[in-house]
């Protein structure tokens, strides 16, 4: 028989502890998309090529996911205290770095080092939420939390694109030193959770550690950098595939042997869990993705500046601050929590859907609906997801197993991103050579619209006949570059419809259930 989970009231000192981690939380989150509105300008300022810009988030994202699994075990070792506020003043001095970056290269060192630091704050907060507060009031922490890491992501290209507007690029990181500083002498003065076990370090998973870096590194590299190369064709793509699927292959045998692994692969066999990190998968691919996407077009294609971008998209962040208290009632009131996770996968669908219509005069008409109802739907999203994928674990595992969970989250992030960018550049080229066999100089159409432009340039510039047919083919390039966005919010629609199917499978967790393991 299992035995009752006894909760102690909270102190107020605990709840200051935790809404400075929270606080920490928003700023980590806040920091992965808070360049996407002002890549442009960042690229100016550090010569970067368009190629590399991608990787200014994704080194974040990447670092964050090899950092997150560990956090369970660092927090056991260190206590909650010592390692989130550790974790904070580096994410805080990693912050002030990136405000310094002399080049692409700099910057992108600094960024992964900043994720590395600004990802062992997530899953402590998560595993903090389900120690801390009992079955009855989590509702309540877990729509702050899924207010947190919802938000964020959609704020940040609306706060860097004010920021960069009124300041500059720059500002972007230092903004973070105050609160950063802040957040890590509170929790250092009240985060009194657990006490540090030394001893653990003395088996420390070193080589599950390596193996995760290694894979997910050169996945991630493998993902980037695939098209450039032109992917199997290539034997150095082909080598660092064989490298990734070994690291992960030994990593795995390594972790199911080992007596302290670094990830307790064991967290699987609940099938809440496993579902739960699939969703949470197909959530971070849609949540980071549009949000890569949107600034992408309303710069290249609408033409607009840091600060209209960010205008443009804080329509999905208000969308999830006012249905919040909603999705809150819902998660306390609603035994199915499977509902909300329907409601939620087909808002996103639905939003993502009505983006697949894109045209070269889509402005902020066109955006405002589809952010609304994907703003409103991720609330619904996360909070079942979170609920239902971790509040069925034993509470002695939910430490391991949120940082699993956000593991997932985050690599469905990264790898989305990864392929959106790949993506994106491979099907520009396949399109605009689609559209440019269509025109041909006999074509009456095409000789009118060369006619045209040749009109424009006369006596202007030296030739032309040149430059009127420049003008064409930045506009079928600009076509095909919308076409191609196009399909990829049509993808993500279509992601989030096949992730229903995954919904009937959870089983629904018992309400209030205050039983160890429940």
């Amino acid at each position: 028989m299992q035995k009752a989970l006894t909760y102690k009231t909270l102190s107020k000192s605990d709840y200051i502890a935790f809404g400075a981690m929270v606080f920490g939380m928003f700023m980590a989150i806040l920091d992965i998309q808070i360049v996407a509105s002002s890549l442009s300008t960042i690229a100016a300022g550090l010569s970067a090529t368009a190629d590399e810009l991608s990787w200014i988030q994704t080194s974040y994202m990447v670092a964050e996911a090899i950092v997150i699994p560990a956090t369970g075990f660092l927090s056991r070792a260190f206590s909650t205290r010592v390692s989130y506020a550790v974790s904070c003043a580096g994410f805080t001095v990693m912050s002030l770095m990136c405000s310094m970056a002399w080049n692409i290269n700099s910057m992108i060192i600094f960024r992964a080092l900043q994720g590395l630091f600004g990802g062992a704050m997530i899953p402590t907060v998560f595993g903090s939420m389900f120690t801390l507060f009992s079955p009855k009031q989590r509702p309540i922490a877990g729509v702050v939390l899924g207010l947190v890491v919802t938000l964020a992501p959609t704020l940040g290209p609306t706060l860097g694109g004010y920021i960069t507007e009124v300041a500059s690029w720059r500002m972007m990181f230092l903004v973070n030193l105050i609160p950063g500083v802040i957040v890590s002498v509170t929790v250092l003065k009240f985060a009194n959770f657990n006490k540090p076990n030394l001893d653990l370090l003395k088996n420390f998973d070193y080589i599950g550690v390596f193996l995760m870096m290694l894979g997910l590194g050169v996945l991630e590299y493998v993902l980037e950098e695939g098209s450039r190369y032109a992917w199997f064709e290539s034997r150095y793509i082909l080598f660092l595939t064989f490298v990734t699927i070994i690291s992960f292959v030994i990593f795995v045998i390594h972790e199911l042997n080992f007596p302290n692994p670094i990830i307790y692969l064991s967290s699987f066999k609940n099938r809440n869990f496993t579902l739960g990190c699939i969703t949470g998968f197909i959530l971070g691919i849609g949540l980071f993705g549009v949000v890569y996407i949107m600034p992408l077009f309303l710069y290249r294609i609408a033409g607009m500046d840091t600060l209209q971008i960010g205008i443009v998209m804080i329509v999905t962040g208000a969308s999830q601050f006012l249905i919040a208290p909603i999705a809150g009632k819902m998660a306390a009131t609603v035994h199915d929590k499977r509902i909300m996770l329907c409601i939620g996968f087909i808002g996103f669908a639905f939003g993502a859907h009505l983006n697949a219509e894109l045209t070269s005069d889509s402005r902020f008409d066109e955006f405002l609906w589809p952010q609304v109802f994907r703003g409103a739907s991720l609330m619904f999203c996360f909070i079942p997801i979170n609920e239902m994928a971790l509040g069925t674990m034993n509470p002695a595992d939910v430490q391991n197993a949120s940082g699993l969970y956000n593991l997932t989250r985050n690599i469905g992030g990264a790898v989305g991103l990864a392929i959106i960018n790949t993506t994106l550049g491979d099907d520009t080229k396949r399109f605009a050579n689609i559209l440019g066999s269509h025109l041909v100089p006999t074509d009456a159409n095409v000789y009118h619209m060369q006619g045209v432009f040749k009109q424009m340039f006369v006596l202007k510039v030296p030739h032309p006949d040149m430059a009127s047919l420049e003008i064409i083919h930045r506009i079928i390039n600009r076509d095909a570059l919308i076409i191609a966005m196009n399909e990829i919010f049509l993808a993500i629609s279509i992601l989030f419809i096949v992730g229903l199917f995954l919904v009937p499978l959870f089983e629904q967790p018992r309400a209030n259930s205050e039983i160890a393991g429940h």
